[in-house]
């Protein structure tokens, strides 16, 4: 690993473009997924990763026709010199009926995209039913993930819940914390005035592959924890002033979902209080999906997913933490000196580059737009600054707006690629001064051996081929 650090002040940018460059030059192939082998994924576990380029070269053929329906062809080969038959010729979608109206009654996507998909990380868990599916980071757009390309993390398994038999229960550990327990139905719930807000989700096990060492080749895995939607729902605060609870005595509640795992998570009171913590029904624009918890889940913004509690079907109001199993035990820092820290809930600021990332190719010199994702679980993005030299210079972004506390937001730079070698990185900066550290200032404080909260710069290699590999620099 290379000792290069990123330090220094980013140099402001207002041009559009970078001066001398054709903007229509520069293409980029896509990368290739779901092909490593039982055997290769072994040694990832194991830090080896000389055999990840071969197998991307490999797959990139095998696949790229199949899964992105010739355009990697397209992009490889420019048009012939006689011109391009796709405008001179008439085609076959320019001079034919189309489908009628409402030939699929919910809408689908193209099924030239249907290589965009969430996918499981083969060999990181043995049960399906507990295991995790990761977000296609690199072919999203904008800040707003797809409900069907929303992230899952499962303890026990999703269900598909009858609404009409759901109920919400609220109680005190003791009957002076809550006046009036009470048993909502869905219909009580829907039926009061409802917010909706943008914000994003991030596992705590998010990068947690890479503590160590690079362990996986592309963005989808190594940040694909990751989603961001608009929630719609009622505020707990609401909920629990209607059942007067003591939210003076009160310190913290317990959340519990309806599932066969019954996940359990200690939220603070202060977090209720401040009306963000919401009892959501709605995501983008309809009701959440079976797997992200329909028909009723907690929404915790800032705070890592798995306080996002599920199928949400309890709420106890106490006044201490509850050293619930999935806080005690699991969701909890390794330190150095061999100690673990519980209750390090709240997602640090974050960010990564999602084009050019790992396993796409550049396929030739020019013009290319530099585009990425930050996030802070502490409030608003205020800057992300970014490096293609690994850190020596750094050059400060574009945030694309709108930029909303405790919400993705979307950073770009325009880049013109020399053909040299480059190590592409960004750092990010939210509304409190914190700044995104690199794995050595990480590691000084966390060790290695931690498995959640990273939140270290990932850097992307650009090797002479255009080949772009996961590396790390301290």
């Amino acid at each position: 690993m290379s000792k290069l650090r990123p330090t220094g002040e980013a140099t402001p940018r207002t041009d559009p473009l970078v001066p001398g460059a054709d903007a229509l030059s520069g293409r980029l192939r896509r990368a290739p997924e779901n092909f490593l082998t039982p055997d290769e994924i072994g040694q990832v576990g194991k830090g080896r990763r000389d055999f990840l380029r071969a197998s991307f070269l490999a797959a990139a053929g095998a696949t790229a026709m199949a899964t992105l329906g010739g355009s990697a062809a397209a992009a490889a080969a420019p048009a012939d010199a006689a011109g391009d038959p796709d405008i001179l010729n008439p085609t076959p979608w320019g001079s034919s009926l189309g489908q009628p109206v409402a030939a699929n009654p919910y809408g689908l996507p193209s099924k030239h995209e249907r290589g965009l998909v969430r996918r499981q990380s083969p060999g990181l868990t043995q049960v399906a039913a507990a295991s995790v599916s990761f977000t296609p980071l690199q072919g999203l757009f904008g800040i707003i993930t797809p409900s069907g390309l929303h992230f899952e993390r499962h303890h026990q398994g999703w269900q598909d819940i009858d609404p009409t038999r759901h109920r919400l229960m609220i109680n005190g550990s003791r009957p002076e914390f809550v006046k009036t327990p009470r048993v909502y139905t869905m219909d009580d719930i829907m039926r009061l005035p409802p917010v909706s807000r943008m914000h994003f989700i991030e596992c705590g096990a998010n990068t947690g592959m890479e503590w160590g060492n690079v362990a996986v080749p592309t963005v989808q895995y190594t940040h694909g924890m990751l989603s961001c939607s608009e929630f719609t729902g009622v505020p707990l605060r609401t909920l629990l002033e209607y059942c007067g609870a003591d939210l003076k005595a009160a310190k913290f509640v317990l959340a519990e979902g309806g599932d066969g795992s019954s996940m359990t998570r200690t939220i603070p009171i202060e977090l209720v209080l401040s009306g963000e913590v919401m009892v959501a029904y709605g995501q983008n624009g309809e009701m959440l999906r079976p797997e992200n918890g329909y028909p009723l889940r907690l929404v915790v913004p800032g705070v890592q997913g798995v306080s996002w509690v599920k199928w949400l079907r309890r709420i106890e109001v106490g006044d201490r933490p509850y050293a619930a199993k999935d806080e005690a035990v699991h969701y909890i820092d390794l330190m150095p000196d061999g100690q673990h820290r519980q209750y390090s809930s709240i997602q640090e600021c974050k960010s990564v580059i999602t084009s050019p990332s790992g396993g796409q190719t550049l396929l030739d010199k020019g013009y290319f737009t530099i585009n990425g994702l930050a996030w802070s679980g502490r409030g608003a993005i205020k800057r992300v600054d970014v490096s293609v030299d690994g850190g020596i210079n750094w050059t400060q972004a574009t945030l694309q707006t709108p930029v909303l506390s405790k919400c993705l937001t979307r950073f770009t730079l325009p880049w013109n690629w020399d053909g040299r070698p480059a190590l592409l990185q960004s750092r990010a900066v939210d509304e409190t001064g914190f700044v995104q550290p690199a794995y050595g200032q990480l590691r000084t404080v966390r060790g290695t051996r931690s498995i959640y909260h990273n939140n270290a710069i990932q850097t992307w290699q650009v090797a002479e081929s255009g080949d772009v590999n996961n590396v790390q620099i301290l």
